[in-house]
């Protein structure tokens, strides 16, 4: 970046600054490039607001597929009870 004047010095390990590098040359970016675009890119208020909504909706369609799931098992067990009813009947 052309007006860049100042340094953050941040320590990361060797595989890290590794993977860094890597994510840096597909990108097509310098490192430093590819971090101060990283760090503009990232908004933890708007990600965990995002993150409680889906939260919240998978809660709510896990809910909707246990009354699924239970409605289901009653389906089963009473056609078994049927079943079993009229194989009594067949057998007398």
């Amino acid at each position: 970046m052309a007006g860049a004047t100042e340094r953050i010095p941040v320590l990361v390990t060797h595989q890290e600054k590794g993977q860094i590098a890597g994510m840096a040359k597909a990108a097509g970016l310098s490192m430093g490039e590819f971090l101060r675009r990283a760090a503009a890119s990232f908004h933890p208020s708007e990600d965990d607001q995002l993150l409680e909504g889906m939260i919240g909706q998978m809660a709510k369609t896990t809910a909707q597929a246990n009354i699924a799931i239970d409605d289901a098992l009653a389906f089963v067990e009473a056609s078994n009870r049927r079943i079993e009813a009229l194989e009594a009947q067949r057998a007398a």
